[in-house]
């Protein structure tokens, strides 16, 4: 959540990016700024009567030493007045603390400056396109009628198990699901994260402190008995590493990798959009976590993007690289660079990558800090990337790479499947 220092050092240029993402910010952040003067105001009187109350203990301590029992029976009786008046006080400074968090909570990030306008994904601004584009016949099959016939994915499985979006792996189609996981741990821990095997459910706590809830909680499966939440992504676990934690400096930055499966209602998601494995409520994914210096955040956020770039170039697949508008941006994002590889036969542009800085405001929420140079502790800045969801990696490699023959692997992927080919 944003911090008091931000909106108090400029509310109006809060404001004023916060309708970058369409927000209207005038009412919460002005009502943060009263509140928090009359929490200031509050906490002053509380010290300067903390202060008094000092004074008096000790007055007392001598009249009663001098044997003036009446004064200072007079003096506790005063102490016994402003022990009460702080106890208003207290309630007070509670209230107001209280209504602040709530406030913040209902708040998005402030965007980047860097973050274009716009309202929704056709204003986002393409920055890069690579990769080979594959010259495919007319009546090529897309991925889920491959799937079906090369025996690799059961789509009416799924729905007979469980529902529709979860679809059964086989044969082929599940050794590549499991190549295309280690793969993608390989690279992550070649470039310098530590891998970790998070759980799949997390507390509340975890989901306020990324920023899931209150937001996003109509999205998550929820466990109502024990108020246990399923993980939308690893994002959430391994951000939550570092709740309530103070990094030595020096012990910075902190990079993890993590491979999970995610699990996400979809409500509302409907149509040729969420064919196949075009969206899915449960999912296999890589995730890479970063937790930086504010001043090192940005060449953070270049080197993730270079690190997923560089596992789409690996497995030979057209992408291009979209700086979102500030309109669909996500909730915690200041800013965030969506990867979108082409389906072949579904002539379309699937999302297959978001990587985004959030600068201090999942910190903030956490409490993840770090101690500088200064002995002083700093709220650090969080970044991830998703290094990649498999399900539209899955569905382009297989429409993209049919031949006569069958599917082709590609060549960095060969030795993980231990196959050439589907056929």
């Amino acid at each position: 959540m944003l911090t008091l220092q931000l909106i108090n050092q400029d509310p109006e240029a809060v404001i004023a990016r916060l309708a970058v993402k369409h927000f209207d910010g005038r009412e919460p952040i002005m009502r943060v700024v009263e509140l928090d003067k009359e929490r200031r105001a509050a906490q002053k009187q509380r010290d300067d009567n903390a202060a008094q109350l000092n004074k008096m203990a000790a007055s007392i301590g001598a009249l009663m030493k001098q044997g003036k029992r009446d004064e200072a029976e007079q003096i506790k009786a005063q102490v016994a007045a402003l022990k009460s008046t702080n106890k208003e006080i207290d309630d007070r400074l509670t209230a107001a603390e209280q209504e602040i968090t709530d406030i913040l909570l209902s708040v998005p990030n402030v965007p980047y400056a860097g973050v274009p306008e716009g309202r929704t994904a056709e204003d986002n601004v393409v920055e890069r396109t690579g990769g080979p584009m594959p010259d495919l016949p007319e009546d090529a099959l897309p991925h889920w009628d491959l799937a079906r016939k090369y025996n690799l994915i059961d789509f009416d499985l799924g729905v007979k198990i469980t529902g529709a979006g979860f679809p059964v792996y086989i044969g082929k189609g599940a050794r590549l699901q499991r190549a295309l996981i280690q793969f993608f741990l390989d690279e992550a821990v070649k470039s310098g994260y530590t891998e970790v095997q998070p759980p799949y459910v997390v507390n509340e706590a975890s989901g306020l402190g990324t920023g899931q809830l209150p937001d996003k909680e109509g999205q998550m499966y929820h466990c109502q008995v024990d108020n246990f939440y399923l993980i939308p992504t690893a994002e959430v676990p391994v951000t939550n590493l570092y709740r309530d934690v103070i990094i030595p400096a020096g012990e910075l930055p902190k990079k993890n990798c993590a491979y999970s499966a995610c699990f996400r209602r979809e409500a509302g998601s409907y149509g040729k959009d969420v064919r196949g494995l075009n969206r899915l409520h449960q999912f296999d994914k890589v995730e890479i976590v970063r937790i930086e210096r504010p001043e090192d955040s940005y060449a953070a956020l270049e080197e993730m993007k270079d690190h997923v770039q560089g596992l789409l170039e690996k497995l030979e697949l057209p992408w291009h690289i979209l700086r979102l508008c500030g309109g669909d941006m996500s909730f915690t994002s200041a800013i965030t660079f969506d990867f979108e590889v082409w389906s072949a036969a579904q002539k379309r542009w699937l999302e297959v990558s978001s990587v985004s800085n959030f600068e201090t405001y999942q910190a903030n929420r956490l409490k993840c800090r770090y101690r500088g140079e200064d002995k002083k502790t700093h709220l650090c800045h969080t970044l991830n990337g998703s290094a990649l969801a498999l399900p539209r990696i899955v569905a382009a490699l297989l429409e993209n790479n049919q031949t006569p023959q069958g599917i082709r692997i590609p060549k960095a992927l060969q030795s993980y499947t231990g196959f050439d080919i589907i056929d």
